[in-house]
């Protein structure tokens, strides 16, 4: 990978167990995706003399006696793995990171197995022994170091050296937020083969000890390092606690990481052809920076969700907005995400609105217009946005900081979007009532919004929002092509005719003098980027005019920053999904790249070190905010265009 990443990953399994290095270089302590100490650290001895690769945590005291680092030559990335090569004048080490979160199975998709292989070649004849330490921190089964005792045991799986550890007072599922860490469940570390294990002290604090696990074995050749958390239950779904999937037949944790351990070759070469598969149709579409892109953001995406079984045997595809409010199952967050899973598993997606579909029909849900979210995750029982839980059990739902024509515009491009994947609309029948409830409000209210928020929510409210109007005209047409193949000619014709209809008297009253469409119906000669009219190209409608995407591109090339077109006209910052979807509204490969490529010097020299932020500056490519967002996802729509 030629982009140098704004952070590398290292674990990443799901919005818990997540380990990263925020840094220029690998030798700093590496992270959660919070950006909160996740401390794990990798060392060589040779021939005794100790070096480190990996997690070199600044607070160590030892750090002053441990001064040697062995040079890092070179870092690769791709979908599902990080290749890190080090050397000095006497051996090369190589360490290949894989995180088998594969889009396209279910199950790997959900075993929270995540793998090191290791390898060594002597430069230096003389070299008698390497060996290879991993050492993992409390932090990875506590919300916080010291935040209680983590306590370790050794663990019996067949042909496996491992040691777990986990905190000594375990409260399963009992609370949720958006910068928190998991602190229940169980962390194991393991290396196929011999090995030895133990419990370490990584050093001192003023309130007691960072405890740790280690793994030390020989690097003669190579060795397979095995990385794993059972959580136990995974989410809480309207008061049922829910296992991961990949539980569901009853499989142990040992068992999975005995299995993970003798099918790394098979599921290593998966991912690598995954990965070539991926460069080469995003290079074929988008060019060499946006495969990157595209490779950047796959194992981000996945872990940003956990796949659970409900007890009707439902999969459910559990999102946490990420670093915004951590609500889970959010509309918003699902539509931009929806690309990648359209792409390479609709499955995924159904359980991503599964959920919200439940919650629309309880008799909590008052409103005419779809929901934001189910929860906050883990606990997935009911919306968190703009709602109040009073102790006596009564709730209060606010409507002024609803979504309603947004949240309506989603659902109904969601549903409409799996059934021309599947090629079939089995998946929305039993929800056609609830959905042309939908319809029936974006008809009536979507042609020009009133004063509410969209999923710029961070932009604040606005009234007249000609790109939400777009958004409720591709709703009313996705709802159209829905009953279509329903059946329900008729009514789909007069639907077709609606949006067309909308679409025209919105091109008409929202125009520029330079032919480009206005931010608000209002707001005479100012600009937004209208990604939601991406669906009309992908679905090849026509029911917005040729002369319409010529004007916006050309805008959008007049507004370019160095590193992306803004948002719209109030300020110099952009979002990562909508801006290769507004590039995708472009006819030429060369205008696509001029969009995709911005994003891609975005992150290239980002000095915020996170992983991919969507939301940032375009003057100066700072992160504005957000981070580790599963809306990358969106980033994959150019692939499902020709």
């Amino acid at each position: 990978m030629k982009m140098r990443p704004p952070a590398t990953p290292l674990i990443n399994v799901d919005p818990y167990f997540s380990v990263w290095c925020e840094s220029d270089h690998v030798h700093s302590n590496t992270v959660h995706w919070t950006g909160k100490s996740n401390s794990m650290a990798i060392r060589l001895f040779v021939d005794g003399e100790e070096f480190h690769l990996l997690g070199l945590n600044e607070k160590d005291p030892d750090t002053k006696k441990r001064v040697n680092t062995l040079k890092l030559g070179s870092m690769d990335v791709d979908c599902y793995s990080t290749e890190l090569t080090y050397e000095n004048e006497r051996v090369r080490v190589k360490l290949k990171f894989t995180s088998p979160v594969m889009v396209d199975d279910l199950y790997y998709a959900s075993r929270p197995v995540s793998y090191l292989k290791a390898s060594c070649e002597r430069l230096d004849g003389s070299v008698k022994s390497v060996r290879l330490k991993v050492v993992a921190g409390e932090e990875l089964v506590l919300n916080r170091a010291g935040e209680g005792r983590a306590l370790s045991k050794t663990a019996d799986i067949e042909g496996i050296t491992a040691i777990s550890m986990g905190r000594g007072r375990q409260r399963v599922l009992w609370r949720s937020d958006d910068d928190v860490r998991i602190d229940w469940g169980y962390f194991y570390l393991g290396v196929k083969g011999e090995a030895e294990v133990g419990n370490t002290v990584i050093y001192e604090r003023h309130f007691g000890e960072m405890y740790a696990v280690y793994a030390l074995c020989e690097l003669d050749d190579e060795a397979l390092i095995l990385f794993a958390y059972d959580d136990i239950e995974s989410i809480q779904y309207f008061g049922d606690n829910l296992k991961a999937y990949w539980k569901k037949d009853g499989k142990t944790i040992e068992e999975a990481i005995a299995e993970a351990a003798e099918d790394y070759e098979a599921v290593l070469s998966r991912c690598d052809g995954f990965s070539k598969r991926l460069w080469e149709d995003a290079v074929a579409k988008g060019g060499e920076k946006y495969a990157e892109l595209l490779q950047l953001a796959t194992r981000q995406v996945m872990n940003a969700h956990k796949l659970v079984v409900d007890k009707e045997g439902n999969n459910l595809f559990i999102s946490k907005e990420c670093h915004s409010n951590g609500c889970a199952a959010t509309v918003d967050v699902t539509y931009p995400s929806a690309p990648m899973f359209l792409i390479y598993n609709t499955e995924l997606l159904k359980g991503m609105l599964r959920p919200v579909m439940r919650y629309a029909a309880s008799e909590e849900w008052i409103y005419d217009f779809a929901p934001h979210d189910v929860g906050q995750y883990p606990l997935v029982n009911g919306q968190v946005y703009g709602v109040k839980r009073n102790p006596d059990k009564s709730v209060e739902i606010s409507y002024e900081t609803q979504m309603p024509v947004e949240e309506c515009g989603n659902m109904l491009i969601l549903f409409a979007a799996i059934c021309e994947a599947d090629n079939d609309a089995s998946f929305v029948k039993p929800y056609v009532e609830t959905v042309d409830a939908w319809s029936k409000y974006l008809i009536k209210y979507g042609l020009d919004p009133e004063n509410q928020l969209c999923t710029d929510d961070f932009a604040g409210h606005l009234a007249h929002n000609v790109n939400l109007a777009i958004k409720a005209i591709m709703g009313i047409e996705a709802y159209s092509m829905i009953l279509e193949r329903l059946g329900d000619l008729e009514r789909a014709k007069e639907l077709d005719k609606v949006a067309r209809e909308y679409a025209a008297s919105l091109e008409e009253r929202a125009k520029n003098s330079d032919g480009s469409l206005r931010l608000a119906y209002d707001k005479p000669e100012s600009f937004s980027l209208k990604y939601n009219s991406v669906w009309d190209k992908i679905w090849r409608k026509g029911i917005f005019t040729e002369s319409f995407y010529k004007n916006e591109i050309a805008r959008y090339k007049k507004e370019m920053l160095p590193y992306g077109v803004p948002l719209d006209s109030r300020r110099p910052y952009t979002k990562s999904d909508w801006l290769i979807w507004v590039a995708s509204l472009a006819d030429s490969k060369e205008d696509f790249n001029f969009f995709a490529d911005s994003l891609w010097a975005a992150y290239n020299t980002m000095r915020s070190y996170a992983p991919m932020t969507d939301w940032y500056y375009c003057d100066t490519s700072h992160m504005a905010g957000f981070r580790n967002r599963t809306v990358q996802g969106g980033l994959f729509i150019r692939l499902m265009l020709d």
